[in-house]
């Protein structure tokens, strides 16, 4: 049996598609399971034992439907569910089976402020499109598999080697991220060492904040690549992370989290720390919240209380005790 499973982006939505793969590899006797993306995703499959070959978008969709006649599949599982998967699915004329998005459902919960979405964690609803082969969750975390054995001594200042928190203050959007300032009142209270990870885009971030606080913090962000952030993710002693990849990407690591939740909310999206043994959910409720399913440039009502407005206190007892 040859199966291929579709999910083209982004960072958070692949890796939680992670244990699907894993669970048709290890439960269908012989599969041969092949995986599509984008190029840019193609390293959260890099490594992955579950996988027998993955397959890249091409930039014209007709060689990409070429590619994959080629394969002769017996079966795809669409995780994507969008019109260029649905073009795919009927020019190949492969038996199906795909996962469904919910999206009027997800509409109206955020225009209307309902909670018409169940409380369903986005693996198990990528899960149901694998039913119909008798496919079950393993109830075993998210993959990641790291390209490399980095040391970090070669990372990391002396000061925090032996043990420090990860604390990732990147996101796509401003309405995901904390203020520099909140940052700063919760990382001074903090009674270990502080990593801060994120891209080029928030290396000002951390540096205002690492010159509010001195040694404490070391600034990685826009220092170090993401698959050695990754790295520094795994061997922290806990992580303090927004709706962000690289937070949910710790979650392959089993590593104590903090999950800072601003202008999204879990709930609608699905996409709650999974398979994780100790998390703090961290967000306040407020009638304009979730305010976006992805993020925003700025909150539409200027307060920003959704951020601002959470407690600091529980954050703190969280990371130190």
């Amino acid at each position: 049996m040859k199966i291929l499973v579709i999910r083209f982006s982004s960072m958070g939505d692949i890796i939680y598609t992670t244990p699907v793969v894993r669970c048709l590899k290890k439960q269908l006797n012989g599969a041969e399971i092949h995986f599509i993306t984008k190029p840019a995703f193609k390293y959260i499959y890099d490594n992955n034992p579950y996988v027998d070959k993955l397959l890249l978008l091409k930039p014209s969709l007709s060689e990409t439907i070429n590619d994959i006649k080629a394969e002769q599949y017996d079966y795809i599982i669409d995780l994507h569910n969008n019109l260029r998967t649905a073009i795919i699915k009927l020019r190949t004329g492969v038996k199906s089976s795909t996962y469904k998005k919910q999206t009027i459902r997800k509409w109206l919960s955020l225009k209307f402020n309902l909670k018409l979405v169940p409380p369903v964690h986005l693996v198990d609803r990528y899960l149901k499109a694998t039913e119909f082969l008798g496919v079950k969750n393993d109830n075993q975390p998210i993959d990641y598999y790291i390209k490399a054995d980095y040391q970090l001594s070669k990372l990391l200042p002396a000061s925090h080697q032996q043990e420090y928190v990860a604390f990732v203050i990147g996101a796509t959007h401003f309405t995901k991220r904390m203020p520099n300032e909140k940052i700063i009142n919760i990382c001074k209270d903090i009674d270990k060492p502080i990593v801060l990870l994120g891209g080029n885009d928030v290396k000002d971030n951390g540096d205002i904040i690492a010159n509010a606080l001195g040694d404490k913090i070391y600034n990685s962000c826009g220092i170090t690549p993401l698959d050695e952030s990754v790295f520094l993710v795994s061997k922290a002693a806990k992580v303090i992370g927004f709706d962000t990849g690289l937070t949910h990407i710790a979650e392959a690591f089993n590593v104590p989290i903090v999950s800072v939740w601003g202008g999204t909310a879990p709930e609608l999206l699905g996409v709650q720390p999974y398979k994780v043994k100790e998390v703090l959910m961290a967000g306040i409720e407020l009638p304009c919240r979730p305010c976006s399913k992805f993020g925003l440039p700025a909150c539409p009502l200027g307060h920003f209380k959704c951020m601002h407005d959470i407690p600091e206190r529980d954050i703190k007892e969280f990371i130190n005790n």
